[in-house]
């Protein structure tokens, strides 16, 4: 087989993206998404396999900054678009995507790369380790109570159109002011605040079309948004209805940027009672919530939430050294660890990492190795969601000097589970 691995051009956006549509299931995009995608993607960074003039392979690249444990805002190569024609699987055309991929983002300068999948067994021989997870329930909220903080009353709620272009903006502030203050989100750059609310009719399931409720303080200030859908269901007796929470976010714009208290209790719990109390609807359909989100500590009954886990953001990091030194710790470290990365060599090796709450230092050391890892499972645990001890307790890491797994365990820790408020 002879192919063609090149970057895509502009004209050959059409038949690369039916190539990228037809590997997840054939059905047609509308017209909407197709033009939303097209002015988002970055052509320097498509890739396409061609066979002749059929493409075979698919893979992209959106240049992103994600926050890190610290609040710091790290370049970071989002991986999406990624498909291999089924008559071509098993012929090395996705390795050699990911391999002119990964060289690309380490000659651009990124130290991370991160990517959703959509058969999680495929990218683990890349190096991507899952570094946050999601959860998805199902709320019962004919049966389940909440119970809200002193002070919920005084939150005011209004409906707000999203055709508004103040109302879009103002969510997106909100949005802003809580990336810091939680790894693994998103800055959302020039264009994606699109994404969140593009509303296609034929992914709605038979559910209405994206409403806006914003949660004010006795002033009028914006402490929080919910956008949300509702399917109307009917049974025998009676409304059976369903809310799907898609998107809910609360930062206090009068506390500091990234701290604990930009996120106001009342706001978010006022939000959430209103979800549960929609008239003809009994459940409240969570999509994608960070698995420690407070909802789980409202409830009178979490069973009858049928919480579940899954794994979410996978994460690479393609330069170790700038990585480690990106982020912060919760304790001081001094570790040597050992990395194997045979897929980007200029990982493998021995790299001193040492740091604290306010910075840290990470580089090339000759002095003996205090943990064994392969560069997989640093990227699991680079965004303080994944414990360092629970991997080794599965045999994928090696502890080398009594003490210093516990020691990087604990400061590789994170005051807030990692998550990833949208796809890309």
């Amino acid at each position: 087989m002879t192919t063609e691995l090149r970057t895509l051009s502009p004209v050959e956006w059409d038949g690369w993206y039916a190539t990228l549509e037809r590997a997840f299931g054939g059905v047609a995009e509308s017209d909407e998404e197709r033009a939303l995608w097209r002015d988002l993607a970055e052509f320097d960074r498509s890739l396409g396999v061609w066979d002749g003039e059929a493409c075979v392979g698919t893979a992209g690249a959106c240049s992103f900054r994600m926050s890190v444990p610290g609040g710091a805002l790290v370049p970071a190569a989002g991986v999406t678009m990624v498909s291999v024609a089924a008559t071509h699987r098993r012929r090395g055309v996705l390795t050699r995507m990911m391999r002119r991929q990964l060289d690309d983002v380490r000659e651009r300068g990124e130290a991370l790369a991160v990517l959703t999948a959509s058969e999680p067994a495929i990218y683990g021989r890349f190096g991507y380790g899952v570094g946050a997870f999601e959860t998805r329930a199902e709320i019962d909220t004919a049966r389940v109570r909440l119970a809200v903080p002193e002070g919920t009353d005084g939150v005011r709620l209004r409906y707000a159109p999203l055709a508004d272009e103040a109302v879009r903006q103002t969510c997106e502030e909100i949005y802003a002011r809580a990336v810091p203050g939680r790894p693994g989100m998103l800055a959302r750059q020039p264009g994606w605040e699109r994404v969140p609310v593009l509303d296609p009719e034929k992914d709605r399931g038979g559910a209405s079309a994206l409403q806006c409720v914003l949660a004010e303080d006795a002033d009028g200030t914006v402490l929080g948004f919910v956008r949300l859908r509702v399917q109307p269901q009917w049974g025998p007796a009676g409304a059976e209805g369903v809310v799907v929470l898609e998107d809910l976010e609360v930062a206090d714009p009068r506390a500091p940027r990234g701290s604990g208290a930009s996120m106001d209790p009342q706001a978010y719990a006022a939000l959430l009672r209103f979800l549960f109390g929609i008239d003809l609807t009994s459940t409240l359909r969570l999509r994608s919530r960070p698995v420690d989100d407070a909802w789980q500590h409202l409830v009178s009954d979490v069973r009858r939430c049928a919480p579940r886990q899954r794994d979410w953001l996978h994460v690479r990091l393609v330069d170790v050294g700038a990585a480690l030194e990106a982020r912060t710790y919760r304790t001081p470290v001094d570790v040597v660890f050992e990395v194997q990365d045979a897929f980007c060599p200029w990982n493998e090796g021995r790299w001193r990492l040492t740091g604290d709450a306010k910075g840290a230092v990470c580089a090339r050391s000759a002095d003996p190795a205090d943990v064994a890892l392969s560069v997989r499972e640093l990227g699991a645990a680079y965004l303080g969601g994944v414990p360092l001890a629970s991997l080794a307790a599965a045999g994928r890491v090696r502890e080398l000097r009594e003490g210093a797994l516990a020691e990087a365990t604990v400061a590789f820790g994170s005051d807030v589970a990692p998550w990833l408020p949208h796809g890309f």
